[in-house]
């Protein structure tokens, strides 16, 4: 049989079109990583250099610690920690991570100032959720570890008047500490924006934050993507390109960056590598990342007060997106 005989296989033409679809979503995903690596690890530069802009101010008595200052100081830990727990941006930066945490866990006293702040508080969640970084770092502190516990398990904590998505950021922090709460998580997520799956065009940049965070405490920040209800991802895999796009054109880097993040939180993760050109363009060239509504000033210290915050979730979406690309080549390499 001559080859101009030969049949054509709709196999094989199924076969050769799903190895091109493979090959440019590889192509997409390493643009995405490199874009990644390059922001996250200029951003990390960026907060080391600037990380005495984080100290607490000396011998302020405990009642006049700023809780600005402390929220500030528990994401400098989350963003560490993150380089620290991927292990994927290289010694350089993972010998940076390490500085910025124990810095940041001297400023909390090696968690006695956290102590002391629960103790006199214990109504209050934040001195447990800002502790909850650090220990997942491996930064422990007995006392807090046992007060914690105990506050936990009264009835009191069941019943705390937080909006929905800060009740799971408690329900996150208790399981980091290592206590096991009772909380009817399902019933939380429903409360949530996110769990109510609403119109998609009725987001905006409030309830935009609080999808980003129900995601990251029912994932441990992508460490446990399976923590996602299958519908909630199955609507973010619809919803969240729509999302990116749209405010991507806002400028809010903070906002956008943490929509990335939530794209590797998803078991079948999304990578965004045209915004990601839109966020290395933006980013400056010491590392900073502008919050896209005011212009910094030319002074790094001043203009640490309003853009060390979109700075932090850079490293954090860096660290992911480089990490979870890596393991979704090798998954689908390891499939093809």
């Amino acid at each position: 049989m001559t080859r101009a005989n030969t049949p054509i296989s709709p196999q094989g033409d199924h076969d050769d079109a799903a190895d091109r679809s493979r090959n440019v979503e590889t192509e997409t995903d390493a643009a995405a990583a490199r874009l990644a690596h390059q922001v996250g690890e200029r951003a990390l530069a960026w907060l080391e250099c600037m990380r005495g802009s984080f100290a607490l101010t000396a011998e302020t008595p405990d009642d006049h610690v700023e809780g600005q200052a402390l929220k500030s100081l528990a994401e400098l830990a989350l963003a560490a920690g993150m380089v620290r727990r991927e292990a994927i941006a290289g010694p350089q930066c993972a010998d940076t991570a390490g500085r910025l945490l124990d810095f940041g866990w001297r400023q909390v006293g090696r968690g006695d100032l956290l102590y002391r702040l629960q103790a006199r508080t214990p109504a209050a969640t934040y001195p447990m959720e800002i502790y909850a970084p650090f220990a997942a770092a491996g930064y422990r502190h007995e006392r807090m570890d046992r007060l914690a516990a105990h506050l936990l398990g009264l009835r009191a904590s069941r019943v705390i008047e937080h909006v929905p998505n800060r009740r799971l950021a408690v329900v996150a922090a208790a399981a980091t500490i290592g206590v096991t709460v009772p909380d009817d998580v399902a019933a939380m997520i429903g409360q949530t924006w996110l769990g109510g799956t609403p119109e998609p065009w009725m987001l905006d940049a409030g309830n935009a934050y609080g999808v980003t965070h129900t995601v990251f405490h029912l994932t441990d920040w992508g460490g446990r993507p399976e923590g996602l209800p299958q519908r909630l991802q199955d609507y973010l895999h619809q919803w969240l390109p729509v999302w990116a796009e749209v405010f991507c054109e806002t400028r809010l880097w903070d906002l956008l960056l943490e929509m990335l993040i939530v794209g590797t939180c998803l078991q079948r993760p999304l990578f965004f590598p045209a915004v990601w050109e839109r966020v290395a363009a933006a980013q400056r060239a010491d590392g900073m990342m502008p919050n896209g509504l005011t212009t910094p000033p030319a002074d790094p210290h001043a203009a640490w007060r309003n853009h060390h915050h979109p700075t932090i979730v850079a490293v954090v979406a860096g660290t992911l997106t480089l990490s979870r690309a890596i393991s979704h080549a090798t998954t689908a390499g390891g499939e093809a």
